[in-house]
């Protein structure tokens, strides 16, 4: 029997498991639900597979799952999470639905019927007798990818030096189902400027604004962001003043910056560092950083992505592209270690982080086939 049939076969099975995660609340800051969702996919592991479940404990948030099939030397990392954006009560307010072959609920699509669908790739390996020898499987799901990974990201970075290769279960780019071979890094400052305070009516000309010294900051950041070398830098947030009489001695921006290597990430460092006042009288600060490095596409990864495309193509009978996206992932950190690393095996769908977030459920084998081959041949 073959992997994609083994998968269709059992797909009444998945279902059951799938419906019973996206009724359970998992928000990434509530640690009692989080914990509850760690402690059921470590049980569905042990149940499909026969592999060892592990609760690393977590002060902070839910506790994060290691999950190992295999002992072989050749270790293979599959990188999710568990937590949703979604808080408690959502699941009862809008539970598991299935309508039209697509799938409906909070946090199915990112990412709980991936997390399942790795969870089958791996048990039909082991019930077709098809685990590789010199294989040792981790399944790493983290409780807190959904607010960029606070806790989990030293798990995720020891886990990955120890690879040969990584597969990040985020969703794939739709609508063509492209595995992610790169990804933009992310940084985030802060930018607080001081003024000096004055009466807006009376004695206007005493004051220096920090809105104004901020505006001028804005023009400057804003005037980074450069499309051919992939950079971009948005102040989202601005906020300062007590009230429009009077000459404001204070203002703030958050500022999100994106970037496609690493040299760029540490030059816009650089001159976030450097910012000088334009006003006198006004005094500027700047505290954060890069939260995340950039997946880089290596030579390896596109080694990687060729095995999957001559998979895809030669025994599934579909093409396969190769994308990359602005938007980060556990998979930032792995690939950062020096790990040929895919993105987006996930379950292809749509509408994440949205009410109406759906899967598409005809797609559900086919991508688990191709997972269940990759750990086969890599």
């Amino acid at each position: 029997m073959s992997i994609h049939t083994y998968v269709q076969e059992n797909m009444p099975h998945y279902l059951q498991l799938l419906e019973e995660s996206v009724n359970m609340d998992s928000p990434s800051r509530d640690k009692q639900l989080g914990d509850r969702m760690a402690g059921w996919f470590a049980l569905q592991f042990q149940r499909l597979t026969g592999g060892v479940a592990e609760l690393i404990p977590n002060k902070t948030y839910g506790d994060q799952v290691r999950c190992t099939l295999g002992n072989g030397e050749k270790q293979i990392l599959i990188i999710g999470h568990y937590d949703t954006v979604w808080l408690e009560g959502e699941a009862a307010r809008r539970p598991f639905a299935i309508r039209d072959e697509k799938a409906y609920g909070p946090g199915v699509y990112d990412m709980k019927a991936g997390v399942l669908q790795a969870m089958f790739a791996m048990r039909a390996l082991v019930k077709l007798d098809r685990l590789p020898a010199d294989k040792k499987i981790v399944l790493l799901l983290n409780s807190d990818e959904e607010i960029g990974s606070p806790t989990s990201r030293r798990l995720v970075e020891e886990e990955a030096a120890r690879s040969v290769a990584s597969f990040v279960l985020e969703p794939p780019t739709e609508p063509s189902g492209a595995l992610k071979t790169w990804r933009k890094g992310s940084a985030h400052f802060t930018l607080a400027v001081s003024g000096i305070s004055s009466h807006a009516g009376v004695d206007h000309q005493k004051g220096v604004s920090a809105i104004e010294e901020l505006a001028r900051q804005v023009q400057f950041l804003h005037a980074l962001t450069d499309y051919e070398k992939g950079t971009t830098v948005n102040v989202g947030v601005i906020k300062g003043g007590i009230g429009s009489n009077v000459v404001a001695d204070s203002a703030e921006a958050e500022i999100d910056v994106r970037f496609i290597s690493m040299e760029e990430a540490l030059r816009i460092e650089k001159v976030m560092s450097e910012l000088t006042p334009v006003l006198a009288g006004t005094n500027i600060s700047v505290t954060g950083g890069i939260r995340r490095p950039p997946m880089e596409r290596t030579e390896e990864t596109g080694k990687l992505f060729s095995l999957a495309q001559s998979i895809s193509i030669n025994e599934l009978g579909m093409a396969l592209e190769e994308s990359g996206t602005g938007g980060v992932s556990d998979g930032n950190f792995a690939a950062a270690c020096g790990v040929p690393t895919l993105d987006g095996l996930g379950v292809k769908g749509g509408y994440a982080h949205s009410p109406d977030e759906w899967i598409e459920l005809g797609e559900i084998s086919t991508r688990a086939t191709l997972l269940a081959r990759l750990i086969e041949e890599v």
